[in-house]
């Protein structure tokens, strides 16, 4: 066993309220829960893997009004501080957060109920993007393969467990989609699906204009699209983290941007693991009134 998977077997996920989180995160909660929000922040929140870099892009775009150049003045990941993210030295995105000129966008993977309390208290924005469950965990699954940070993922068969079990970084993908789903009627919150955006491009990033309180022309909005697709992102340095050291993202393992698709589960799945899944998903989901779009 190599030294890196020595260490990534003893990178271990701590618990806070019952939900598994990065032992840096961990290290850093009373800053996190102290985070002010301000009531101009916009909060990007996602379940992992669920599309952020591409919705934080279509932010970005939107709110540079599509101004190519400024949405190269730096690495996607550091226009928009994630909040719980730590790793010192380096200051945390907390830190980050603090230092930026309002309106901020900040980003989270948190679920609601770990949320600083600020963002509510203060009527922030909020968008969330969900994915369906099967996409989203076998994204998961070679994003873990190749993030050096995280738990090595074992076989498929193992993620298989960990993730319907919900012992995943940030929980179980069940409560986090149901969470944010229930409130998104009391709070400024805008709900969009991965599908949708990937169906009809044009018609989300519309949504996400009206919401951010902008109003694009057409062909502004035509070259959002353009720019924001899978192809364009992943041969953008800025975007496709091909920045980020190998010893952090492995990227002979697996690219950080690999397929971008609805339906990839089923070069995964196997005809057992996919009813056990959808026995799984029927329980966990009852009482819900979100749907979920499995293939396009």
């Amino acid at each position: 066993m190599s030294l890196t998977t020595e260490l990534r077997k003893q990178s271990p996920l701590r618990e806070v309220e019952g939900i598994p989180l990065p032992a840096a995160t961990v290290d850093n909660w009373s800053q996190i829960q102290k985070f002010e929000g301000k009531p101009d922040d916009l909060l990007i929140c996602t379940y992992p893997k669920s599309g952020t870099t591409w919705i934080q892009e279509i932010v970005d775009m939107i709110e540079q009004n599509g101004d190519l150049e400024k949405c190269q003045r730096a690495i996607i990941q550091h226009r928009h501080p994630f909040i719980e993210w730590a790793r010192p030295p380096q200051p945390s995105g907390v830190e980050k957060a603090k230092a930026m000129a309002s309106p901020r966008t900040l980003r989270t993977h948190l679920p609601t109920q770990l949320l600083p309390p600020s963002f509510w208290e203060n009527n922030c924005k909020f968008l969330y993007v969900a994915r369906n469950a099967k996409d989203c965990m076998v994204s998961y699954y070679h994003f873990q393969r190749m993030n050096q940070t995280l738990p090595d993922p074992g076989t498929w068969e193992e993620y298989f467990e960990t993730f319907t079990s919900g012992r995943v970084a940030w929980g179980p993908w069940y409560d986090h989609v149901k969470g944010w789903w229930e409130v998104k009627d009391r709070y400024q919150i805008l709900f969009l699906f991965y599908e949708d955006i990937k169906k009809d491009p044009k018609q989300e990033i519309q949504k996400v204009m009206q919401f951010m309180g902008k109003n694009l022309d057409e062909t502004v909005l035509d070259s959002i699209v353009q720019e924001t697709s899978f192809e364009k992102m992943k041969e953008n340095p800025m975007t496709n983290r091909s920045t980020v050291p190998r010893s952090i993202l492995d990227r002979s393992i697996s690219p950080f941007m690999r397929k971008g698709t609805v339906g990839d589960w089923k070069n995964h799945f196997t005809v057992a693991q996919n009813e056990m899944f959808d026995e799984i998903y029927r329980k966990k989901m009852e009482g819900t009134s979100i749907n979920f779009c499995m293939e396009l």
